[in-house]
């Protein structure tokens, strides 16, 4: 009993401390962060919450959910870096909410004695690497993962109520409702990752034939919830869906042209740093897993339906063309039931000797980064130091050292729980203070906020910019405008360049010589250092010039 009171106050004091009180100390990044905080600004701005524009030009690429969530954070908080991440820290915390609510229906029916599971589910799902590091970070990855994983738990609860009862129609109207919520966030993914999970599940179960008696509710609500904006969107803008189902989801998944295009492996080799602190426990679960299976409990039913869930969407997203890390982030919720039930069955069987190998392989591996740490801070890579100030490493050499203590403190405890509970704690001094030791190359690369706010009073009322695609979103974010102009490559705008309303927004470097000289004292250029050391041959010479560093950014005002 102590144990269950005591981990779901751990695990909610965890989240608080590592989510919510350093989410607004680390530095807006480019592109994405800048992104869609700017899309969800120009929203309030310009009282349109129906198209979203990005620069003042339209943006297709998703649909609106994730816009609004955004907006409603900007406008309660204000224009900050908390409030464009609180959405997806929110997301992650209700995703563990969600995973703790499902493992504990199960338990707190069938095995009460087990109910402590339920927060260690949630506990490991919380301090996953990925899950930690896209639900810290502005984008709309983590908001999917919880509306998928809405799905899936209440899909599963109506799979386990009784055939044409209330609570089953309840369960599985929930499901669509959440479905429906992240086909507005993400688009057709919301239906192929629970079509992935459920239709095999049924068929493990033998219950097929109950599909669609099961799938039409579920269904018929997402539909209904998704179709308002859906329609207004059309009305307003007659190509959206043709942009967004053919861009977006064929060439993005199927085409062998697709954007951020890797091998099927990628994400196997990926794999092993995303799932961490848990890679080297996977055996020890597995095998708690399959001893699990074999029994008649309510749970094998929940590992199966788990199983599932993790495996056939990650498969999915390997054999599809274009892949980034953040896409398997619906996996982790099944992935982080699967490790806190089969790492309990297999300690609570006193087979502990996979969970030392995995536990030592995880100290081992702290170790080594600890030292790897005091070697490049002390001699360098390339002449680089990955720390300008001593406090820095510090802090970071404090947290590796933490996850080594935390992993010997997991071998030498006695309790199943608190083994588990020694290696979830492992990483959270690191990741409290993550955001004060970002290392110096990576915030001249991707946080130009500190060179934007340092030039802020250069700009007037009738300053025109010029900027490039990938500094873009910051500097409308920064600078609070919607007008800029694009210099050689349009990047993600392109399709809403092609408007004739945005006609003469995108410039080659002839035009943009000529808007300098017929505009002289009224044109700024902000754009990554490389390229502007490509185009200053072909411009007029600055009046003044900044930058945050050779790998950086530039800031030239004419």
């Amino acid at each position: 009993m102590t144990t269950q009171r005591t981990l779901p106050l751990l695990t909610l004091a965890l989240f608080v401390l590592i989510y919510l009180v350093p989410l607004g100390a680390r530095p807006l990044f480019v592109p994405d962060e800048a992104r869609y905080g700017e899309i969800a600004r120009e929203m309030i701005a310009d009282h349109d919450w129906v198209v979203p524009h990005l620069n003042g030009l339209r943006y297709f690429e998703k649909p609106v959910l994730g816009y609004w969530l955004h907006a409603g954070s900007i406008m309660l908080f204000g224009e900050n870096t908390f409030a464009i991440r609180l959405p997806s820290a929110a997301a992650v915390g209700l995703s563990a909410l969600m995973i703790f609510l499902l493992v504990r229906r199960i338990f707190r029916t069938n095995e009460p004695e087990k109910g402590w599971q339920a927060a260690m589910a949630a506990l490991a799902f919380l301090v996953c690497f990925e899950v930690f590091g896209v639900g810290t970070f502005s984008v709309l990855d983590s908001m999917l993962a919880l509306f998928l994983t809405a799905t899936m738990t209440a899909f599963f609860l109506a799979t386990a109520a009784r055939p044409g009862s209330r609570r089953e129609r309840l369960m599985l109207l929930l499901a669509g409702l959440s479905c429906g919520l992240a086909f507005l966030t993400k688009g057709f993914l919301a239906l192929a990752v629970p079509v992935l999970a459920i239709v095999p599940y049924l068929i493990w179960q033998r219950r097929l034939a109950d599909l669609p008696r099961l799938a039409w509710l579920p269904l018929a609500t997402a539909i209904a919830v998704a179709l308002p904006w859906s329609i207004l969107i059309h009305l307003r803008e007659p190509d959206f869906w043709h942009f967004f189902f053919w861009n977006e989801h064929v060439r993005r998944f199927l085409s062998p042209s697709a954007q951020h295009q890797e091998s099927f492996w990628f994400y196997f080799l990926a794999a092993p740093a995303m799932f961490l602190p848990w890679t080297f426990l996977i055996p020890a679960a597995a095998s708690g897993v399959k001893n699990n299976l074999k029994n008649h409990a309510a749970s094998a039913d929940l590992l199966r339906y788990c199983l599932c869930w993790a495996i056939f969407p990650f498969l999915f997203f390997s054999a599809s063309s274009g892949k980034l890390l953040t896409y398997i982030l619906p996996c982790f919720p099944p992935f982080a039931i699967l490790m806190a039930l089969g790492l309990a069955h297999t300690l609570n069987q006193g087979r502990a000797r996979a969970f030392r190998h995995g536990a030592g392989l995880m100290g081992l591996v702290s170790g080594l980064l600890l030292a790897t740490l005091i070697f490049l801070q002390f001699f360098g890579y390339h002449h680089l130091l990955p720390y300008s100030r001593t406090w820095k490493w510090l802090m970071l050499a404090n947290g590796l050292a933490v996850m080594l203590l935390c992993c010997l403190l997991a071998l030498r405890s006695r309790e199943p729980a608190w083994k588990m509970v020694g290696l979830a704690l492992a990483p959270a001094l690191l990741f409290l203070s993550l955001p004060a030791i970002m290392p110096d190359p990576l915030l001249v690369a991707k946080a130009p906020a500190a060179l934007l706010q340092r030039h802020n009073q250069d700009l007037g009322p009738d300053t025109l910019l010029i900027v490039d695609e990938e500094i873009m979103p910051a500097v409308n974010w920064t600078f609070a405008q919607n007008n800029a102009y694009l210099l050689e490559n349009p990047g993600e705008v392109g399709y809403g360049l092609g408007y004739a309303d945005a006609k003469g927004r995108l410039l080659d470097l002839a035009g943009a010589r000529h808007l300098i000289e017929q505009n002289p004292g009224r044109v700024v250029l902000v754009a990554r250092g490389r390229n502007y050391r490509r185009w200053a041959p072909s411009l007029p010479a600055p009046v003044l010039a900044d930058n945050n560093g050779p790998a950086g950014y530039v800031f030239v005002k004419y």
